[in-house]
């Protein structure tokens, strides 16, 4: 099955549980963009938007309860996920009567997705009581239950365009590390380019928090950037290899060795490797081809 096949299929999936038939007679038509073959967003259909996809209208649809929450009238748009992820769920924008942007919303439909909005719900009042002086992450607008559904509205930030400078990554992954205060060393889970932005006022802006945990060593957000990057680069293993053979450099501004910092790599790729196991994923690959040789190499020196 192609990518689009995949898209179109999950879309559809959606859909079923955000409009379902029971809501009523009333249809609405909306539009795949920017095509079906290359499905990135439903949008509702507008003068210059033609669509084909009808879907139920009314209280009973996500759009409905949503507007319900706002106190207005809401426009949806849904975001065609990509396939295979494994904590892939519905993600929304929501847009007001004037085009405002009010939100945008998760939506936790299995037990495992439930469990991340939970906890997103939970690390953001967290942060929401003690912000962060360098980081900025969005605002919990309302979390409540949908058709058994957990349903979670965040506020969206004002992102911009444009590199994130490494000394403000540093401070923002030295800063997520002190959280919440008095904790182990923490990390966000997912620090990686596509989950932050550089804001106006030189701080950085952050989301998708559902991944945010302690009790790990120094710098592994600073290494999941780095072999985030890197994976866009190189295959997984010549990408675990740098990771490891550059975390001296990558962990210099927390002041870690070089030698404790090459092991701080390999308990990181082993953290991720473990992550994707329980998630029943492996988007890398088996973990006996893009991690251990480096785990064992490193071993060997050790």
């Amino acid at each position: 099955m192609s990518d689009f096949q995949a898209r179109l299929r999950h879309l559809d999936e959606v859909t079923a549980l955000l409009y379902p038939a029971s809501a009523g007679p009333g249809r609405g038509a909306y539009a795949v963009v920017p095509s079906r073959l290359a499905p990135r967003r439903l949008v509702p259909r507008s003068r210059w938007l033609p669509g084909r996809r009808r879907l139920p209208r009314g209280p009973g649809t996500i759009e409905g309860h949503l507007g319900e929450v706002f106190g207005r009238p809401v426009r949806v748009v849904t975001y065609v996920r990509p396939a295979r992820r494994a904590n892939r769920k519905p993600v929304l924008a929501v847009f007001g009567p004037d085009g405002e942007r009010l939100a945008f919303v998760k939506v936790g439909h299995t037990e495992r997705v439930r469990a991340l909005v939970r906890h997103e719900s939970t690390t953001l009042a967290m942060l929401a009581a003690a912000p962060p002086r360098t980081v900025v992450a969005p605002s919990v607008l309302y979390h409540g239950l949908w058709r058994d559904m957990d349903v979670l509205a965040l506020s969206p930030l004002p992102v911009t365009r444009g590199r994130v400078r490494p000394a403000l990554l540093a401070r923002a992954a030295e800063e997520i590390a002190r959280l919440p205060a008095g904790a182990a060393f923490s990390w966000h889970g997912d620090f990686a380019p596509w989950n932050m932005a550089a804001s106006a006022d030189g701080r950085l802006l952050v989301w998708d928090w559902e991944r945010f945990g302690t009790g790990v060593p120094l710098g592994f957000d600073a290494l999941h950037h780095f072999f985030q990057r890197a994976l866009r680069r190189m295959p997984p293993r010549v990408a675990a290899e740098a990771c490891v053979a550059q975390a001296p450099r990558t962990l210099e501004s927390f002041a870690v060795a070089a030698s404790p910092a090459r092991r701080t790599a390999v308990h990181y790729l082993a953290t991720l490797a473990t992550r994707y196991e329980t998630d029943g994923h492996q988007p890398l690959g088996p973990p006996s081809q893009w991690l251990t040789p480096v785990a064992d190499a490193q071993e060997a020196l050790w």
